[in-house]
């Protein structure tokens, strides 16, 4: 009996193995989101392509990894199998469209102000008495909808984040709502003004969005070997190569 158990075992193991070597994922990210995912010099880089790309070569899983528009990639992703989205805001709204990988990256969500403004804001309330910048199809939109906030009235939507920090500095928004580890590196690919972080309103992480139709056992090792990578440190390292502007 103690023979067959341990045959079957090795059995399952050699086909996980052999499932996980024939599986190729396409990985898609989009620019204007760094430092966790962007384009320097034609090259697809930041905190969580470079996490997405060792938690590949340890699982030694063949992929593609491409740049396309948010909205497009959210409807690739729940199309295509064996595809994944990141850097993506894990909510309950989305919890059941993908599958999920992570965290990769804490990002909170913050009100940043042009440097110098006089603006106040201690609360959600007071953000809707002024003009807030947001990007489409965004985790943070969705979110500010939910609560109270109105399309065209307090809430400007753009098609990426960069347009808001521009947007901020000629004064076209009062504020804009983004995440606290983004922000500073927009503003510097942008090369817009100062920028001042005024209010957290939502704590949050960030993963890879899987498409529903991707294998359970794949999901759980690529968890599993996320674990042991910020156990060895290898997140961390990675962490500390993009925390300065």
């Amino acid at each position: 009996m103690k023979f067959i158990k341990l045959f079957f075992l090795i059995l399952s193991t050699i086909y996980s193995s052999y499932i996980y070597s024939t599986t190729k994922l396409t990985l898609i990210t989009e620019d204007f989101r760094p430092p966790l995912n962007m384009l320097v010099n034609d090259k697809i880089t930041g905190m969580s392509t470079e996490i997405m790309q060792e938690l590949m070569r340890r699982e030694k899983i063949e992929y593609t990894l491409d740049i396309y528009p948010w909205a497009r990639g959210v409807n690739m992703t729940q199309k295509q199998n064996n595809t994944a989205l990141f850097s993506t805001t894990r909510t309950p709204e989305r919890e059941k469209l993908f599958k999920w990988v992570g965290p990769l990256v804490a990002n909170n969500w913050v009100f940043f102000a042009k440097k110098g403004s006089t603006i106040k804001i201690i609360s959600l309330e007071d953000a809707k008495k002024h003009v807030v910048g947001v990007y489409n199809e965004d985790a943070v939109t969705e979110y500010l909808l939910k609560n109270g906030f109105e399309r065209n009235k307090n809430l400007d939507v753009s098609t990426n984040d960069q347009q808001n920090a521009l947007k901020l500095e000629a004064g076209r928004i009062d504020l804009w709502a983004s995440g606290s580890t983004l922000g500073p590196w927009i503003v510097k690919t942008a090369k817009s003004g100062k920028i001042t972080e005024l209010f957290t309103f939502n704590k949050t992480d960030l993963y890879a969005a899987f498409n529903l139709g991707t294998s359970d056992e794949l999901i759980k090792k690529l968890n599993s070997t996320l674990k042991k990578m910020k156990q060895d440190s290898t997140v961390e390292k990675i962490y500390a190569k993009y925390r300065t502007p």
